[in-house]
């Protein structure tokens, strides 16, 4: 059977099943996704989950009827092959209107890619329930609609994980795990609240200025529609539109963590803003993502700080000392691993003891199959001269309904990794290591030394403790 017959002849069954009740049984009960989703540590794509969600039908097309005469902010970047990333200060942005023909838009643009975000799109027609988040809709989800070649830089997430409805067209997602955090060479410029930008551009990576990059364990996907990505925390990735137009959404899932996240992230934003303000008071676009409009002032940054520690000893006071046992815990544990992965703080009797643990996440792997299909490994590529090195335009897919589960075209390889107790503190002075004709430190040198993640998390705890004596 031809592709487009075999996906036409799949749509069809998916939209009888739907209109005839009881004869399609989602795979897994809301209570057991939830399970999943808090248990499970590596990527995974959710199949047969949301055949019967009402905003499988929001394409482009749909939603331009219904948001006529709006107008949306749209970023506009260049279709380029360039080793730097294109970050959003980079970007330029327009007010559009939401054309009943979307076409004309794409066709206007040319060689620019296209890409917006509309947050608190309120509407029962995304059911975050059926995997176990009751009350969780639209209203906290937020809407992706790009052009082919639009992406995000790669980043990680400080907040929570995250859940992804792919609506129309397909994305290629490049995820890489949370240890692998010094191969990413992490920075905070520009600066954005909860997010943690790499400086590679790791489509078409500049080894000879991040050579350690080549350690990093690349996974791919490519999001069909009606497919839904489940990222766990921390887990760095790099998201591409490959088809004229895509439509996904998306919501993340708060996590115990992100309560010393949240203190983590108030540090960062005080030590950002203080030494990049002092560098030029009037230039706040070179540093600042265009998404922050909250005001930068010394004041009001410690004012979120305060309310951030605050908020974090308040959850914790109804258990006495559970707060210092949780901060005292997570200080061993991270002199315990190795400073060349990115320790995963973990609060005293959240998760369960450790055989719990284990026990849930081969429970979880084992579930593995048509329904639940794992992103993973990528054998080893290597660059190509012309710029990138992907070259398969989306053939690492999961078929609509997880039955093609062997197309997935990711093979594990063999990853070495230093296991030097001074391994961490070598990557994070290379990570701001100048190029050979540059003989100074700059203030985003500096930066990535003191608001590296690392730094941050000891800081936060620092902080904490003595707070909580």
């Amino acid at each position: 059977m031809a592709a487009g017959s075999e996906v036409s002849s799949r749509l069809t069954l998916e939209a009888t099943a739907a209109g005839n009740q009881g004869q399609h049984v989602k795979p897994f009960t809301p209570e057991k996704a939830k399970e999943i989703i808090m248990s499970l540590q590596q990527p995974a794509i959710f199949c047969n989950m949301v055949f019967d969600w009402p905003a499988r039908h929001w394409t482009a097309k749909h939603l331009s009827e219904i948001l006529h005469g709006k107008q949306i902010r749209f970023r506009m970047g260049m279709k380029s092959t360039d080793t730097v990333p294109q970050f959003e200060t980079a970007c330029s942005y327009v007010e559009a209107t939401a054309y009943a023909d979307y076409k004309n838009l794409v066709s206007l643009l040319g060689g620019k890619s296209f890409s917006t975000q509309i947050f608190v799109f309120v509407c029962p027609d995304v059911i975050w329930s059926d995997f176990g988040f009751p009350g969780r809709n639209g209203q906290e989800s937020t809407l992706w609609i790009g052009s082919s070649g639009a992406h995000t830089p790669c980043h990680l997430d400080s907040y929570g994980c995250n859940l992804v409805f792919q609506v129309q067209g397909r994305k290629r997602w490049h995820l890489f795990p949370p240890e692998d955090t010094p191969f990413l060479y992490p920075t905070r410029i520009p600066y954005e609240e909860s997010s943690v930008f790499s400086k590679i551009n790791v489509v078409n990576p500049d080894l000879k200025r991040f050579p350690q990059f080549q350690k990093a364990r690349r996974h791919t996907v490519t999001l069909s529609p009606r497919q839904v990505l489940f990222v766990p925390r921390h887990w760095w990735h790099y998201v591409e539109s490959i088809d004229p137009v895509t439509v996904s959404i998306n919501s993340w899932i708060e996590l115990e963590e992100d309560h010393l996240a949240r203190v983590e992230e108030a540090i960062t934003r005080m030590l950002v803003c203080a030494l990049k303000t002092a560098e030029d008071p009037h230039n706040t676009r070179a540093w600042l993502n265009p998404t922050e409009v909250e005001e930068t002032s010394h004041e009001v940054n410690c004012h979120y700080l305060n309310g951030a520690v605050a908020a974090f000893l308040d959850h914790y006071k109804t258990s006495k000392g559970v707060e210092i046992q949780a901060l005292r815990t997570s200080k061993e544990n991270l002199q315990k691993e190795d400073l060349n992965t990115c320790n995963h703080m973990e609060m005293e009797g959240t998760h369960g003891q450790n055989g719990t643990k284990a026990a849930i996440k081969q429970e979880a792997a084992s579930l593995f199959g048509p329904d639940l299909v794992p992103v993973t490994l990528r054998s080893k590529e290597t660059p190509s001269e012309g710029g990138g090195i992907f070259e398969n335009d989306g053939k690492d897919f999961v078929d609509k309904d997880g039955k093609h589960f062997a197309k997935l075209l990711c093979a594990d390889r063999q990853q070495t990794m230093s296991t030097s107790d001074n391994a961490g503190v070598d990557q994070m002075a290379s990570n701001s290591a100048p190029a050979p004709s540059q003989t100074f430190v700059s203030t985003d040198d500096l930066l990535d030394c003191l608001v590296n993640p690392q730094v941050t998390r000891m800081v936060a705890q620092l902080l904490l403790q003595g707070k909580s004596l």
